[in-house]
């Protein structure tokens, strides 16, 4: 097919989100000529920019003849305006599609097929329908440790990584979620970036809760830092607290993510693979990981806490990184607020040594900070405690986070719910549960 298939670009200004949707008349002399209908999928090509779109069929009232329409990603990616031409083609066959296929029957896949699968989803030829297929079908325990470990190493090969010559030892942590209100990340990065560590803490936006910890921070300051800015933060502060998916350490995954949000899933094996490739891709070395246990928790028994802890732990030796597993309690909430501003005033409160600040909060993050002390100045728990509660009863911690939040732009004051209203129990009593899902829901709901 010749590339003189052209058609004169309508920015149409709907926003698909990241599903490049181009739109197409029924009596197109291109449709006709190349037999495409609606949901086929075409490749656009201007000057060098490539993108492949999905057809949407519109009636001929909406487009001009030799005319289409692109969504608003379909024109960032393209770099076009309206008015420019670009020529259609057929879209390669995606081949990889064959391995997905594959493991829907069951059968193991090699780490040549894992990594077929990720490069073209980074490159964006997997739809939104087909990735979705990807994830289910590596659901629950459908992946085994070898696999997990190609699906880690395939999303670090296609995304950008961050070094840290004459560091030797560079710390991280990470909670698996599920566990409203658990925001110790800022709190763990102050106090280890306040003894001189350095612990450049790229994360994730939410998945199935109502905040990440890329969002809470987002309410306080700048986390969309470029490469080179991450570093100068780090150079000065030995820390920083961003959003990954800004800077492509693992755009695969953020492909992945935005797909796992809608299916309110979050698999055990791209659990896995998604956490680790993040921490190789920023450089760790050392990590623990938080894996809270409870009924209504993402993971809900000791058995399965202890099996998750066990992958962590095999996946990270092969690729490298050395993991500790803390399996903590998640049978509630913690801290006072849920969602990104009023978990930010819980972490304002534990740093500034606040009396209404949350004491759950406090202790889990100062637990995570000693794990940390551990493995790096190879010392016992309970000095790495004591050095914990020695930085942030000092206010040092305090002080580091001014100084990490000054690196990144500044710190932002946190707004007033416009909305407020408190609803008091009808009854006396003792409350038996809390439902961690039901009560995540009900935040995301709210707004």
């Amino acid at each position: 097919m010749r590339y003189g298939n052209t058609l004169k670009v309508l920015d149409i200004g709907i926003d698909t989100h990241q599903e490049p949707i181009v739109y197409m008349r029924a009596d197109c002399n291109i449709c006709r000529s190349e037999g495409f209908t609606a949901n086929s999928r075409v490749l656009l090509i201007y000057n060098t920019n490539r993108v492949i779109a999905t057809i949407n069929v519109v009636d001929e009232k909406v487009l001009a003849p030799g005319s289409a329409g692109l969504s608003k990603i379909a024109m960032e990616r393209l770099g076009v305006a309206t008015g420019d031409s670009i020529s259609v083609s057929y879209a390669p066959v995606v081949n990889s599609l064959g391995a997905v296929r594959k493991k829907i029957f069951g059968h193991k896949l090699s780490d040549k097929e894992i990594g077929a699968v990720i490069k073209d989803i980074s490159a964006h030829r997997y739809t939104d329908i087909e990735i979705a297929s990807f994830l289910s079908v590596c659901a629950g325990s459908r992946l085994d440790v070898d696999e997990i470990i190609a699906l880690t190493q395939a999303m670090v090969a296609c995304g950008k990584r961050l070094t840290w010559p004459g560091t030797a030892m560079v710390l991280d942590k990470h909670c698996i979620g599920g566990l409203p209100g658990n925001r110790t990340t800022p709190l763990v990065v102050s106090m280890v970036s306040a003894a001189g560590l350095t612990i450049p803490k790229t994360s994730s936006r939410a998945i199935t809760s109502p905040a990440g910890t890329a969002d809470t921070m987002e309410s306080l300051t700048n986390v969309n830092l470029d490469l080179a800015r991450i570093q100068e933060v780090v150079a000065e502060t030995h820390a920083c607290l961003v959003w990954g998916g800004a800077v492509n350490l693992s755009p695969a995954d953020d492909l992945l993510i935005r797909i796992e949000r809608a299916l309110d899933l979050d698999g055990e094996g791209q659990l896995i693979a998604s956490v680790l490739s993040k921490k190789i891709a920023a450089g760790s070395t050392h990590a623990v990981i938080d894996i809270p246990k409870g009924p209504t928790a993402k993971v809900r028994t000791h058995k399965d806490a202890e099996r998750l802890a066990s992958l962590f732990t095999q996946v990270g030796a092969a690729c490298g990184v050395h993991i500790r597993c803390l399996i903590t309690d998640g049978i509630q909430p913690v801290g006072e607020g849920i969602g990104p501003v009023e978990e930010a005033r819980d972490v304002l409160a534990v740093l500034q040594r606040a009396d209404t600040a949350p004491k759950d909060l406090r202790e889990r993050a100062l637990i995570i900070a000693a794990q940390l002390f551990s493995m790096a100045d190879d010392i016992s728990y309970p000095r790495g405690l004591i050095k914990a509660t020695d930085i942030l009863d000092s206010g040092k911690a305090w002080t580091q986070f001014q100084r990490i939040m000054k690196a990144q732009g500044g710190l932002k004051p946190l707004p007033e719910a416009y909305y407020q209203h408190t609803e008091t129990a009808r009854t006396t009593g003792v409350l038996q549960g809390i439902d961690n899902r039901r009560l995540a829901r009900l935040a995301k709901l709210a707004g």
